[in-house]
């Protein structure tokens, strides 16, 4: 897999390109890791609801192919876009899924944050009260994020068994466009980054150990 770094960017101008690459690839097309910093922008998911977007402002609304509801890009986050074949893994989305989840999971613990999958809802989520704590998380019986903030959203396409769009882990941002809208379609989820739980890196070194565990997840 080809992994490359294209900087800040539009949204429109990447997703354009993406939609482009996975049109025209075929049997023998080798994988592309894309990774990028978008300038502000919320996109919704195939089956986003307009209520989700609560005060938009200046940030744009973009429409997209991917699954799920409305997230915010803006800088100091790392988006990551997998261009895979999910046949020549051998794989499904479901695994597809859990694999991304993974590497999530292995590049927050490689600052010391320990990561958590939350049943039917995905991304990655951490302990408020002890982001770096390693205890599982008890059964919810009524709100399955209580306690919990969410630091990396995933959305993604498969068409032909090849995926597009991808996950974006919260690095260093200003977070306040999140709370104008109901991230992932869930009304009062909190949503963090790593600085605000007390992990200061670079936008860089997020985005190289990221996709290297990316890289090692997806491994034909």
């Amino acid at each position: 897999m080809r992994t490359m770094n294209l900087g800040r960017r539009p949204y429109a101008d990447v997703e354009a390109a993406m939609r482009a690459f996975t049109a025209a690839r075929n049997a023998g097309t080798e994988d592309e890791l894309w990774l990028v910093e978008h300038e502000p922008v919320y996109t919704q998911g195939v089956a986003g609801k307009d209520e989700h977007v609560r005060a938009a402002g200046d940030i744009p609304v973009v429409r997209t192919e991917r699954g799920g509801q409305v997230t915010y890009h803006g800088p100091g986050q790392v988006v990551a876009y997998p261009l895979v074949d999910l046949r020549r893994l051998s794989i499904y989305v479901k695994e597809y899924v859990f694999r991304i989840e993974a590497a999530l999971i292995d590049t927050l613990a490689g600052f010391g944050i320990t990561g958590h999958r939350v049943r039917s809802a995905p991304g990655i989520y951490v302990r408020l009260a002890d982001p770096f704590g390693h205890a599982v998380l008890a059964p919810a019986s009524v709100d399955p994020f209580q306690g919990l903030g969410k630091v990396a959203a995933l959305g993604i396409k498969v068409s032909q068994h090849r995926s597009y769009h991808g996950l974006a882990l919260n690095v260093d941002m200003d977070l306040a466009p999140f709370m104008r809208i109901n991230p992932c379609g869930y009304a009062g989820l909190q949503t963090v980054d790593m600085k605000s739980l007390g992990v200061r890196a670079s936008w860089h070194d997020v985005a190289a150990l990221l996709a290297t565990h990316l890289q090692r997840r997806l491994a034909a």
